[in-house]
């Protein structure tokens, strides 16, 4: 296995690395919605947040070469349901063709208060 680390995408903020790939692929650690220079929450607004989410996942496939099309799977988890639409308007605005496979959750918290934590499971 590979520790991927790059300066473009947060700082891992506990005892895990921000992705780690095999021959064949990569797994990425659960991105929240945190500035890459700031480590701060970009917004309270829910959409803000996944779209930066997706900004921070995009980093790191970025630094390895990859893009969003790599993605196979996807886990989101978030902290209020009823924003489900509005995370589906944003991954029609995301994915132009194919849609990764997905799973979606509600929990009761996340890391600093946000909306929102998304994984990945791409292939290289």
């Amino acid at each position: 296995k590979n520790i991927i680390k790059t300066d473009t995408a947060p700082k891992a903020i506990g005892a895990y690395s921000q992705a780690v790939e095999t021959e064949k692929l990569l797994f990425t650690s659960g991105q929240i919605p945190l500035d890459p220079k700031t480590g701060n929450l970009v917004s309270e607004d829910f959409e803000l947040q996944v779209r930066q989410v997706f900004n921070n996942l995009e980093s790191i496939l970025k630094s390895q070469g990859l893009t969003l099309n790599n993605i196979l799977k996807l886990t989101v988890y978030m902290v209020d349901l009823n924003d489900f639409d509005k995370l589906n308007i944003i991954f029609n605005s995301v994915f132009s063709c194919d849609f990764p496979a997905r799973s979606v959750v509600e929990v009761s918290k996340l890391p600093k208060n946000c909306k929102v934590e998304i994984d990945a499971i791409c292939f290289k």
